[in-house]
């Protein structure tokens, strides 16, 4: 035969529920904060620096072709000099983009390296013959010839490893998407369950609890039943002091042991309940615990939100300095073109300002394409910047379901405490209430020893009986009252 729950058994493990669903529940929202965290990282600090760094070396690229054409020009040293830093920034951000590639990665910066070699090698041959003092035309054939072809190349080679590295970065953007939608169904579905688990421990509970608290109100009701009946008898038996004195004796001493057993259960009552608001308060103080650490998760998230906004208005910023490159490069080409037609009316005095005009119209047209692609990657990092803050204020908004759930719980446990409360006061009456009795009842057993006194004094025992069983039936009748709806209850009046 098993035995039955007491008080103290059930809210532990009421309670012990609630803390398993509450870690289970914390635990997977901190895994899934890890996993959209994570991807954005992988996003942010893996492909998009690595395309960043790429975008730098077609910058420095075009650098080095910069300083060549500026020493043909003007055939000062400086320009040399710029040109060999420009190779060692090349070389050291090729070394760099290697030790981070793939296979694939490492064969496209391989043959990059190649192209970005021989173009090393043909400009430093055009810029011995214009050191040898060999005629501009001369030197302009072979730059055509040689530099021109070697640029092309390198800038070929840049293009195919720059437009990998922004499909990854697409790549990447998709997949982190994807863990950010995991996550967030993964983190709903675990609060439907918390939420169905503690609505089922919650009735439970209230169902158990009810129906031992209506068990101890129908003995409450029989002894205080049979009590009255006791107290009667024992009214009768005053006027009929001959025949009755003996049934009074009995009368009162199973009064006395009735009334023991009254007080022992009241006591154990007591004990219980006090042992139950004890765990009610550990459960509210966990609920507290609990509700900070989702509280800390939502700091975190707003501090994602605010990182993603300041990194908007920071493409914002580049957005404006983009714009003034741009009319920069249009002035200039208005410019080169205005000094190419000056140059065509000069004549042949006029060739070689117009070959210099010709390439500073060429560089300022690639320097305005340059400056449309960095804008739409710019926009490309505003509407992922958008994409990750619309995933982290879902978030937000799953963390404030999960403490609305939290607070319930809460108020379900102070509910609790309460009628726990409430149970203890009752019980500590009903134990006074028999320690009352006991002290008139063993007075009667006493005056039972005078016949002439006995009379007057088994009335007053009697009278005195009579009220504390009537206090009895009215206290079982208001407990009846607060169970009566439940199920599982059959008590009576």
């Amino acid at each position: 035969m098993s035995t039955p729950w007491t008080f103290g058994r059930k809210l532990a493990f009421g309670f012990a529920l609630v803390v398993t669903v509450t870690i289970l529940v914390g635990g997977i929202g901190v895994y899934a904060l890890s996993r959209v965290v994570a991807a954005k990282d992988e996003v942010i600090d893996g492909y998009g620096r690595r395309l960043i760094d790429a975008r730098h070396l077609e910058a420095e690229t075009e650098r080095k072709s910069g300083k060549v054409r500026g020493f043909l020009i003007s055939g000062n040293q400086d320009y040399v000099d710029a040109f060999a830093a420009a190779q060692r920034s090349v070389a050291t951000l090729l070394d760099h983009l290697d030790g981070l590639a793939t296979e694939e990665g490492r064969r496209q910066i391989a043959a990059i390296r190649r192209d970005d070699q021989h173009y090393d090698q043909v400009s430093q041959e055009i810029i011995a013959l214009h050191r040898s003092g060999a005629p501009l035309d001369e030197v302009a054939r072979a730059f055509e010839a040689k530099v021109a072809p070697a640029r092309e190349a390198l800038l070929a080679s840049l293009g195919a490893f720059i437009e990998r590295r922004e499909r990854m970065l697409v790549e990447a953007r998709a997949a982190a998407s994807d863990d950010a939608d995991t996550a967030s169904t993964l983190l709903v579905i675990a609060v439907g369950l918390a939420i169905v688990l503690a609505a089922l421990a919650a009735w439970l509970l209230t169902r158990g609890l009810s129906r031992q608290i209506g068990n101890a109100i129908v003995q409450v009701q029989l002894s205080s039943t049979e009590l009255q009946a006791a107290s009667t008898q024992q009214a009768s038996a005053t006027r009929e002091q001959a025949t009755a004195m003996a049934e009074i004796a009995t009368t009162i001493t199973q009064l006395l042991t009735t009334s023991r057993q009254i007080a022992e259960s009241a006591q154990s009552v007591a004990r219980i309940a006090g042992q139950t608001n004890s765990a009610a308060a550990t459960g509210e103080a966990t609920i507290v615990h609990a509700r900070d650490a989702l509280a800390q998760i939502r700091q975190q998230v707003d501090t994602i939100v605010q990182h993603m906004l300041e990194l908007g208005r920071s493409s914002q910023q580049i957005g404006v300095v983009l714009d003034i490159v741009g009319e920069l490069a249009e002035q200039t080409n208005i410019l080169a073109i205005n000094a190419s037609i000056e140059a065509a009316g000069a004549g042949d005095a006029g060739r070689r300002f117009g070959v210099v005009a010709d390439e500073v119209r060429k560089l300022a047209d690639r320097v305005s394409a340059s400056t449309k692609e960095i804008r739409e990657l710019i926009d490309g990092v505003r509407s992922r910047v958008n994409t990750t803050v619309m995933a982290t204020e879902t978030g937000a908004k799953a963390v404030d379901a999960g403490w609305t759930q939290i607070a319930a719980v809460s108020s379900a446990f102070q509910e609790i405490a309460g009628m726990v409360t409430t149970t203890t006061d009752a019980s500590r009456e009903i134990e006074l209430s028999t320690k009352q009795q006991s002290s008139a009842v063993e007075q009667v057993n006493v005056a039972v020893a005078s016949v002439t006194q006995a009379t007057l004094e088994s009335e007053a025992s009697a009278s005195q009986t009579l009220a504390t069983a009537s206090q009895l039936a009215t206290l079982s009748r208001g407990l009846t009252e607060l169970v009566r709806t439940e199920p599982g209850f059959q008590g009576r009046t």
